[in-house]
């Protein structure tokens, strides 16, 4: 899919230039001459990343970019500035994903927009990540956004409480973790369980993953520890 970039500047030379210079790394180029009709153009035609002077008639470029944050919208942008250091500083302040100061040359513009695009594209990863986080170990496959565990094509029941063993678990794989440790990853600092208590849930969690409780893969025991995770079911080194 071709990038979409707004540049924003009234410098109607470097517009032209820049335009043609992105469009010839394959970018798709809209151009505008001032900010006023900014938040009806994102409107009509999003675009994935503005190139904003800072400095414009009229309004300006800092308060466009308050504007745009104030109303939520994240789109990223870098501001054009002059030289001066605090301008720079004043604009990242006020939301600006970047800023390169004016002459630029339009290399550096390039590379700093697909810097920027690269960090919006991971961050968008990461939090479809966090939203529908599904975790495979062994022949199971445990869903953390649903709370559902499957064994190959079998879903599997858990309790609340089995559910939210697993999940420490799985967020903790290959370390050794006490039995005080997982009660405060459970429960809190300020619970008041006991530690057998931890060991009759993971008894019950073992029945429903191990083929063997008495001899566990996934949950093992590490004597005088606790228990440690091991995804991939191999022997632990401390398993006892």
């Amino acid at each position: 899919m071709t990038t979409q970039i707004l540049v924003v500047d009234d410098d109607v030379d470097l517009l032209g230039s820049l335009a043609d210079f992105l469009g010839r790394e394959g970018m798709a180029v809209s151009v505008l001459h001032e900010v006023r009709s900014l938040g009806e153009h994102i409107k009509r035609d999003p675009p994935d990343l503005i190139v904003l002077d800072q400095i414009m008639q009229g309004v300006n470029g800092l308060a466009a970019l308050s504007t745009l944050r104030a109303a939520g919208n994240t789109v990223p942008v870098i501001l054009t500035s002059g030289a001066d250091d605090m301008d720079r500083i004043v604009g990242l302040e006020m939301g600006a994903d970047d800023c390169i100061g004016k002459p630029f040359n339009p290399r550096e513009l390039l590379a700093r927009m697909r810097a920027v695009l690269r960090r919006q594209t991971q961050s968008a990863s990461s939090a479809a990540r966090k939203e529908h986080h599904v975790v495979g170990f062994g022949p199971f496959t445990l869903d953390l956004q649903l709370r559902t565990l499957n064994m190959e094509n079998s879903r599997l029941t858990l309790s609340a409480g089995e559910f939210a063993l697993l999940k420490v678990f799985v967020n903790h794989p290959m370390r050794t973790l006490t039995r005080e440790h997982l009660l405060e990853l459970l429960h809190g600092p300020e619970d008041d369980h006991t530690g057998r208590g931890i060991d009759v849930q993971v008894w019950r969690l073992r029945r429903i993953l191990e083929t063997n409780p008495s001899s566990p893969r996934f949950i093992q025991t590490v004597r005088s520890h606790g228990y440690v995770f091991v995804p991939d079911g191999a022997r632990h080194s401390m398993q006892h």
